[in-house]
């Protein structure tokens, strides 16, 4: 099937990328098979869903024969093309739903809450945890990259990536502060999202202060459509089984095994840095008088959506609903923490990873890594992470920030490897992006006293309402 219809227009040109879609087609068939005919428990749907996508990207590479370049293949290419409009097609359906959802919590919480005291102590101890938390996050990378000696013996890199431009700190916080609500939807700023939203809610709140009568429809309003946004999420995100398995496979299929293991030893430092910040998380949870394995339990299909997704921003819907419905967080402390979560303080992307990069770079260029260099580190990492958006790839910026925070801008190049092999290594950092805004928010609550633990430990929560 030769041609510009067949290899450019319909891309499917090969023989092979017939039959991998008719595979996919029948194994979306033997998923729904599982879950609505059988009612197998969603998260044991979701994990066969992500344990085919593995064996569904692996064949293709054997099929390939593991190429360098899998994405030179036409089959690889043309495959790969069909299964994003499943799997990036889901998480376009999610981050559909982000704005709105993100806006009406809000709204919903401040309306519905006391004065100003209330919000004022859940944006301190939000700022104290999340801030907290991403230092931590930084130490922990440091210390993995110290251990495992990433970037000795590396090839020194220079041409092929270039540092992208970088904002004052003082510049970023203020770019939080939208200017136009509009752009701040269209650019994924949920902390201006956040602020709007939470100016509205008082404003809407006084109206009530002065007029019961009149501020009703709008009470009235913002609770019926914030009801019919939590709906729509859970209609959505029952759509996940079929989803992790195109996206999954994707992720596999799309990159060759000489590129992963030319930096073999970074990915493992990365994976490594991951489980024990999760570690940490748990032990923090513990610290706070909450069963880690009930978390993991409950937690586990959001982190399974995050790790195969590669996107906060696009879990965020989940994120709060298992929050809510699930672990006993109150609506306003969920949608607020796990919102500016997205954007700033994320322990994944924005904090073991660029702390890795920086030893990394200091061990290819010989440069001395001592307590100046690890405490600038760590203050660069905590800072920078401010303001780096939940969506796949933009790692990339806060590896930009932090290195030229600690005087390395220009060695950025070095770093290309690395960022050959994303995909697979944004996978753990943004679970851990996830498991953070989720820990976070406990904590919080925990300490804001709105933490209904028996919701918590409630076994019989641990499975969404998903609308069938």
């Amino acid at each position: 099937m030769q041609g510009v219809f067949f290899e450019n227009f319909l891309m499917i040109s090969d023989i092979r990328t017939i039959i991998f879609l008719v595979i996919l087609v029948a194994l979306f068939y033997l998923i729904h098979i599982l879950y609505h005919k059988k009612h197998m428990d969603f998260a044991v749907v979701v994990m066969i869903g992500t344990g085919l996508g593995l064996v569904l990207g692996l064949v293709m590479q054997f099929v390939a024969g593991f190429p360098d370049a899998p994405m030179e293949t036409a089959f690889i290419a043309e495959t790969t093309t069909w299964y994003n409009l499943f799997g990036n097609g889901y998480i376009r359906l999610i981050q559909m739903i982000v704005v709105p959802l993100v806006m009406f919590s809000i709204l919903q919480v401040v309306i519905n809450m006391g004065q100003g005291k209330t919000m004022g102590q859940l944006v301190k101890k939000t700022l104290i945890v999340t801030m907290g938390m991403v230092a931590l996050s930084a130490v922990t990378g440091i210390v993995i990259g110290l251990l495992l000696g990433v970037g000795k013996g590396g090839a020194i890199v220079t041409e092929g990536s270039t540092a992208k431009d970088i904002t004052p700190i003082a510049t970023t916080i203020r770019n939080l502060i939208p200017n136009n609500i509009v752009g701040a939807m269209v650019n994924s700023n949920i902390i201006g999202l956040v602020i709007f939203s939470a100016f509205l809610g008082l404003a809407i709140w006084w109206i009530k202060y002065e007029s019961e009568e009149a501020a009703k429809p709008l009470y009235d309003f913002i609770n019926a459509f914030h009801k019919g946004m939590i709906n729509m999420a859970l209609l959505i995100l029952d759509y996940m089984p079929w989803a992790v398995m195109a996206l999954l496979a994707n992720t596999i299929a799309q990159r060759g095994l000489s590129s992963i293991l030319e930096v073999g030893k970074f990915i493992l430092a990365l994976y490594l840095a991951a489980v024990v910040q999760f570690v940490i998380q748990l032990a923090l949870l513990a610290i706070h008088g909450l069963n880690p394995v009930v978390y993991m339990k409950k937690a586990f299909p959001t982190m399974l959506l995050a790790f195969t997704s590669r996107s906060s921003v696009g879990c965020l819907p989940m994120t709060i609903e298992t929050l809510t419905k699930k672990l006993g967080v109150n609506q306003g402390t969920a949608s607020f923490v796990a919102g500016f979560g997205t954007t700033a303080g994320m322990q994944g992307c924005a904090g073991i990873f660029p702390s890795l990069l920086i030893i990394y770079v200091c061990n290819v260029t010989g440069t001395p890594i001592d307590v100046t260099m690890i405490i600038m580190t760590i203050f660069v990492v905590a800072i920078g992470s401010l303001g780096i958006a939940g969506i796949p790839g933009t790692a990339t910026m806060a590896a930009s920030v932090s290195l030229s925070g600690v005087g390395m801008g220009a060695q950025f190049a070095m770093i290309s490897p690395i960022l050959a092999v994303d995909p697979i290594i944004d996978m753990p950092r943004t679970m851990l992006n996830v498991t953070g805004s989720i820990t976070n928010a406990l904590v919080v609550d925990k300490h804001m006293g709105t933490l209904n633990e028996k919701d918590y430990n409630d076994m019989s929560l641990n499975q969404l309402e998903t609308k069938k």
